[in-house]
Formats: structure tokens, C-alpha cells, sequence
């Protein structure tokens, strides 16, 4: 059997054959010019070099389908790994209450199966809360993990491909949490959100806590204006004043390392506003910021460190050796494209943070809207509890942490530095053209983006 990672932690497991009945059945739907070549059969059994050769090409293999639009969007693939995950994890299908977690630390609880994908789990959800049905792609499910200070680490966004609540109680830890929120960039899909009661609720809660965790720095007298109007319960206005804020929208991660200016620097990321902002800290703990533009990022991916063994060793992959980066390749002047790589558990959920904006980007670049880019399944029935819940408005913001303040002020900008180019290993374990995330949106820039 061969194990299936997603950000270090074991999806499923399936054998050979299994990933050989799937390359057919796409073959069959797609064509087979279409799908990737499939690592052959052997008629006699295979060598330890042989097996760990087998392995390096069912994960390319993986990894190209997966990468394909078409391919990895299919419901052939994605039912695939759902399968494959409830049967790894032995859960056997039955009707279960799942706990989802508002930003106010309100929890919504929904009658799910266990094999209802992540789709299902999110509009069961909304309509829990009353959600109308289209704002409810404006919105997605999380899975997180709860710090001490009572802050989330963000894990990754719940894919097509899981059932969430088979991934959350695989992980038997009750630190992981599901959480509700916003999944888009542009604040001005904002007024979408506010035009109905429960959406302005769910943007109000997640901009309160956001401000509460640190994430929106405010100073003294912005805080002093949010307070007042949170107590005139002008929602709207609260809003309105927190979009003019320094990291609104903005995803926190925890702090990381990076290779820029100089390798081993540490490094708070945060994502949003289509780039990525980097608050480094240099050896002599002067603290620089910058930001990064989605679109001057030609390419991006994504490598681990986590070992594909086979075997049952592999069911308990150990946190401590887990080794995630994400390297992009960044226009830093007309004529100079250089490596960037960032070293954190959180790479996985920094590339899905990545793709998401591009895929923003190019919907608006062509007129569309984000409203379509949420499809509803029309087969199956959903089970849904007829009593709404209501979101309720969270407490009072909190006076502003004094360590905040000093970052408002920081407003030099990254220089320029040379960088490492990615440094490649053995020819026999380089990483394919198929590992790479190309920007689409890069393809647009011009001169006077420089």
C-alpha cells in the first residue's frame, strides 16, 4: 500500500491496483492523451529499488493529475480520494453531529453523514445559519488549530477531494477544530456579504476577532472609534472604517523562516491584498517589512520532506520531521527573476492562499463574478436540520495589545537583495515541471507594474 499525505498528515492508503483502476476510468472519460502515463506492471515482484521507484512515479503520477484543471477538478478523482479516505481511516457511513466553529467562537452543530464531502458540510452549515444560498461561495470551511492565547493556526482550507469530518477526527487531537469563514480577497465583495442580515454578522464577527487576535493593527484612536460604534451597534459602519485598517483581510500565519534578505531569517507572513507581506526579523533583530505581489510571482511550489513509506510505519507520520516549503519565483526588476522560499508547516495553506487570489484575479479579469465560482450539487439529498441558528455579535472589542503598536509604525521596505536559486538534489529526485503552480495573472503585467 502506498500513503497519501495531505500538509504531512496521512489521507488514505491505496494500492496499486486501486490507482490503476482510477488511471483507467479517467482514461476512459477523458482520453488517454489526455491523462498522464501510469508507472507499468511488473510480472515478477519487485526489488526494494524497485518498489521506492514505483512509489517516486505513483506520486508524480498523483501529483500531474492532480495539477490538471480538468483532471483534478473531475469528480472520478475526487471521489476517488473521498473513498479511499473514509475506508483508510475506517468510518464507516452513518449519521453524525459535527461542530463548526463561528470566528466568535459561537459553534454551529449540523446533522451530517460521515461521508458528506466538504460541499455538503458547508451548505448544511449555511443553512443552519440561514444563509442565503448565493453568498454561500463567499464563505468556506477551515480546518484550524486552536493555540493557547485562544488564536488559530490555519492547517489548510477543506479541499473537494476530503470528507471533513472524517479529517478532523482522524486526527484524534481536540486542538483541530472546522472553522466558518470568508474566502475571498477583494474587500469589495464586502457590500455582496452585508446586503443580508446573517452575512453582515458572519464579516462582523470575523473583523472583531481579527482586530482581538492582532491581525488588523489599530492604534489608539481607531480603536477608540471601532468601540463606539460596536456599541452603537453600526455594523456597516464597523466595517467600513476597519477596511481602511493595515492587514484587513489579511491571513496571519504563525511565525516561520525564510530565506530573504538572508538565509535563516525569521519571518511573520501574512496573506492578502493579492500578495504576500513578510515582517522579517535580521540577525541583528532589526525587523524590516515588505510585501510580495501575487502577479510579479511567475511560478510557485510546494515540497515536503515527509517520507512515502509503505507499510503500516507510515499510518502515524511524525510531527517533528515534517519539513514543508514553498519557494515562488519573483520578478524583483525588469529584467531579474529570483527565488524566495519560505520553510513552515503552513506552506500547503500559503499555496492554496496563493491560487485562490490568482483565481480571483483572472474571474474578475474576464468580468465574471465570485457568485458562479461556487457550483451547488444538485444530486443526493442533503439532511438538514429545520431550526436556524442564529449568529450572535461578539463581545466588546478588547483593549489593544501594547506589543501591537510598535509594528503600525514599521514602513521600510525590503532592499533588494540577490538570492539562492532553489538548490536542487540528485538528478533522480528533481522535482518535474508538474510540481510547479504556474500564474496565469503573471502572464498580464507590463512595464508600468514595475
Amino acid at each position: 500500500a502506498y500513503n497519501i499525505h495531505v500538509n504531512g498528515v496521512l489521507h488514505c492508503r491505496v494500492r496499486y491496483s486501486q490507482l490503476l483502476g482510477l488511471h483507467e476510468q479517467l482514461r476512459k472519460e477523458y482520453g488517454a492523451n489526455v491523462v498522464p502515463a501510469f508507472p507499468p506492471k511488473k510480472i515478477f515482484t519487485l526489488t526494494p529499488a524497485e518498489v521506492e521507484q514505483r512509489r517516486e512515479q505513483l506520486e508524480k503520477y498523483m501529483q500531474a493529475v492532480r495539477q490538471d484543471p480538468m483532471l483534478g477538478g473531475s469528480e472520478t478523482f475526487n471521489s476517488f480520494l473521498r473513498k479511499a479516505q473514509q475506508e483508510t481511516q475506517q468510518i464507516p457511513t452513518e449519521e453524525v453531529v459535527l461542530e463548526v466553529l463561528l470566528s466568535n467562537g459561537q459553534r454551529v452543530k449540523v446533522t451530517i453523514l460521515t461521508s458528506d464531502q466538504t460541499e455538503d458540510v458547508l451548505e448544511a452549515v449555511a443553512s443552519k445559519l440561514d444563509l442565503p444560498d448565493d453568498l454561500v461561495g463567499y464563505f468556506s470551511l477551515f480546518l484550524v488549530r486552536q493555540t493557547k492565547d485562544g488564536a488559530f493556526s490555519f492547517v489548510r482550507k477543506l479541499q473537494e477531494f476530503e470528507l471533513p469530518y472524517v479529517s478532523v477526527t482522524s486526527l484524534h487531537n481536540p486542538e483541530f477544530q472546522i472553522i466558518l469563514r470568508k474566502s475571498y480577497w477583494d474587500s469589495a465583495y464586502d457590500d455582496d456579504v452585508m446586503e443580508h442580515r446573517v452575512g453582515l454578522n458572519l464579516l462582523y464577527a470575523q473583523t472583531v476577532s481579527d482586530i482581538e487576535h492582532g491581525w488588523i493593527l489599530v492604534n489608539k484612536e481607531q480603536h477608540r472609534q471601532l468601540k463606539s460604534l460596536q456599541e452603537k451597534v453600526s455594523k456597516k459602519e464597523f466595517i467600513r472604517l476597519a477596511q481602511t485598517l493595515k492587514y484587513y483581510g489579511y491571513l496571519k500565519f504563525d511565525p516561520c523562516v525564510t530565506d530573504f534578505p538572508e538565509k535563516g531569517c525569521h519571518v511573520v507572513v501574512s496573506a492578502g491584498n493579492n500578495e504576500l507581506n513578510f515582517q522579517v526579523r535580521l540577525p541583528n533583530e532589526q525587523i524590516k517589512e515588505g510585501s510580495f505581489k501575487v502577479t510579479r510571482m511567475r511560478c510557485w511550489r510546494v515540497t515536503s520532506s515527509v517520507p512515502m513509506s509503505n507499510g503500516p510505519s507510515g499510518s502515524s507520520p511524525g510531527k517533528s520531521e515534517v519539513k514543508l516549503e514553498l519557494a515562488f519565483e519573483y520578478l524583483m526588476s525588469k529584467d531579474r527573476l529570483q527565488w524566495v522560499t519560505i520553510t513552515s508547516p503552513q506552506a500547503i495553506m500559503l499555496s492554496i492562499c496563493l491560487q485562490s487570489m490568482v483565481d480571483e484575479l483572472m474571474v474578475k479579469k474576464s468580468g465574471g463574478s465570485i457568485r458562479k465560482m461556487f457550483r451547488r450539487r444538485v444530486n443526493g439529498a442533503l439532511r438538514r436540520s429545520d431550526s436556524q441558528q442564529a449568529v450572535k455579535s461578539p463581545p466588546l472589542l478588547d483593549s489593544p495589545d501594547a506589543s501591537w503598536e510598535p509594528m503600525a509604525k514599521l514602513s521600510s521596505k525590503l532592499t533588494s537583495v540577490s538570492l539562492r536559486g532553489i538548490s536542487h538534489s540528485s538528478s533522480a529526485n528533481d522535482v518535474g515541471a508538474n510540481d510547479f503552480h504556474g500564474n496565469y495573472a503573471f502572464e498580464g503585467i507590463g512595464d508600468e507594474d514595475l
